[in-house]
């Protein structure tokens, strides 16, 4: 976005990184860099954001933060649960409902949100995260779908795997719970995903092995699929 001459407003919980970024980025674009470190894990995170950024015109939303727990439900955390069911739905769902008027009264806007190939199944010892990322692809569908003739765009990117800290969250440190096969460079997959939003591609999915893995819960049954993805 930065080298499309964008500006940016950056927000994270890692003032740290979020420092680290602008750095890097200034060095190479001369563009404006606003940083918020905010928990998005919050209850009413978003309006918080929003009152802070609400005198600036924004042209492009991309919901990008997420984690994800492996475990049973019965044994997981439930203020961690809690935690990513805010950050992926709640925080999600109310910034777009704050900064989405404002965009269809100009007639223009786009809409990134990042789901998961997880969507598309059930994912047992993960159940959270799997159905929080099938709410993120139903809900931009359908918004993407209300939007039509508006000038705004809505794009969900459903990447594979990918080689980024989300697994050694997601695994606390332990290599036998980590998936090691079809991993996607994450520069790849931003592209990808930042390329369809541009295209007003409804439902990006990078690689051709993720687009049949896509498809497969529609070629057997659900209980067959959730069977697969457990052994996985």
């Amino acid at each position: 976005m930065a080298r499309d001459g964008y500006h940016l407003i950056l927000i994270d919980i890692d003032s740290k990184k979020l420092e680290e970024a602008k750095t890097n980025i200034l060095h190479i674009h001369h563009i404006k860099i606003a940083l918020l470190v905010k928990d998005l894990s919050l209850v009413n995170i978003a309006q918080e954001i929003y009152d802070e950024i609400n005198n600036t015109e924004i042209d492009i939303i991309i919901n990008n933060a997420g984690f994800g727990m492996f475990g049973t439900f019965y044994e997981t955390d439930w203020e961690r649960d809690l935690e990513m069911l805010h950050l992926h739905i709640l925080t999600t769902t109310h910034l777009i409902k704050l900064i989405l008027p404002d965009m269809v009264e100009r007639n223009a806007g786009k809409i990134l949100t990042i789901s998961s190939l997880a969507a598309f199944q059930p994912g047992p010892m993960m159940a959270l995260y799997y159905a929080s990322k099938a709410y993120l692809l139903s809900f931009s569908q359908a918004i993407s779908n209300e939007l039509k003739g508006t000038g705004v765009s809505v794009t969900v990117l459903c990447p594979g795997p990918t080689k980024t800290a989300f697994q050694d969250v997601v695994s606390e440190g332990c290599n036998d719970n980590k998936i090691g096969f079809n991993m996607a460079c994450p520069k790849a997959v931003a592209a990808h995903g930042y390329k369809a939003m541009h295209k007003g591609k409804v439902v990006a999915i990078p690689g051709v092995f993720n687009k049949f893995l896509s498809i497969l819960p529609r070629m057997l049954t659900r209980n067959r699929t959730t069977k697969i993805v457990r052994r996985i």
